[in-house]
C-alpha cells in the first residue's frame, strides 16, 4: 500500500480551500438576500414599494386582539382602584410586588372602625347600653373588614393576576405575530434559496 502523506495534506488542503469558497458565495449570496429585503421592508415603510397584504381574516382577528388587550387594561386598572382607592397604597403595592417582597398587611376601614368602637364601649364601660351596642356593631365591623381583606386577597389572586398574565406573557406572543407575518413571505425567500 503506497500511502503519501504530501498528496493527502494537498488533496485535504484542496477540499478545505472549496469548501471556504462555497461557504463564501453562500455568504454573500445571503447577504445580499438579506439586503434586498431590508430594502423592500425599507421601501414598505417609507410607501415606495407595495406593502405585504395580510389575509382580511388574520386582520379581524389583530383588531380583536388590540380591543381586547385595551379592554384587558382598563378593567385591570379600574378593579385595582375598586380594591384599593388610595393611589399612594397602589404605588407601594406596585413597587413590593415588582421587588418581589411581600405587600405588609393593612388594616382595613371596617377593622378600624371596630377597634375605635370596642375601645369606646370600654371607656364607656361594657354593661351600659351604648358600650354593649359599640361592642356588637364592632364585632361585626370587624367580621365585615375581615371579610373585605379575604375578598381584596381572593380578587388579587383569582381575578388580577389572570388579567396581569395575560398582558404580560400572552399579548406580548399575540403581539409579536404581525412583525413576523409582515416579514414571513420575505423571510420565507431568503431561508428557501440559502438552503439552495
Amino acid at each position: 500500500m503506497d500511502f503519501n502523506v504530501k498528496k493527502l495534506a494537498s488533496d485535504a488542503g484542496v477540499f478545505f480551500s472549496r469548501a471556504m469558497q462555497l461557504r463564501a458565495v453562500t455568504v454573500c449570496r445571503t447577504d445580499l438576500l438579506m439586503t434586498t429585503s431590508f430594502l423592500q421592508f425599507t421601501e414598505e415603510k417609507l410607501g415606495q414599494a407595495e406593502k405585504t397584504e395580510l389575509d382580511a381574516h388574520f386582520e379581524n382577528l389583530l383588531a380583536r386582539a388590540d380591543s381586547t388587550k385595551n379592554w384587558t387594561e382598563k378593567i385591570l386598572r379600574q378593579t385595582e382602584v375598586l380594591l384599593q382607592p388610595n393611589p399612594s397604597a397602589r404605588v407601594e403595592e406596585f413597587l413590593y410586588e415588582k421587588l418581589d417582597r411581600k405587600v405588609p398587611s393593612r388594616v382595613t376601614n371596617g377593622e378600624l372602625l371596630a377597634q375605635y368602637m370596642t375601645e369606646a364601649a370600654n371607656d364607656f364601660g361594657p354593661g351600659t347600653p351604648y358600650g354593649k351596642t359599640l361592642i356588637k356593631v364592632g364585632e361585626t365591623q370587624r367580621r365585615l373588614g375581615a371579610a373585605e381583606r379575604d375578598f381584596i386577597h381572593s380578587a388579587s389572586i383569582n381575578f388580577l393576576t389572570p388579567l396581569r398574565n395575560f398582558l404580560e406573557g400572552d399579548w406580548r406572543t399575540i403581539s409579536a405575530v404581525p412583525d413576523f407575518q409582515e416579514t414571513r413571505p420575505r423571510n420565507y425567500v431568503l431561508s428557501a434559496s440559502a438552503s439552495a
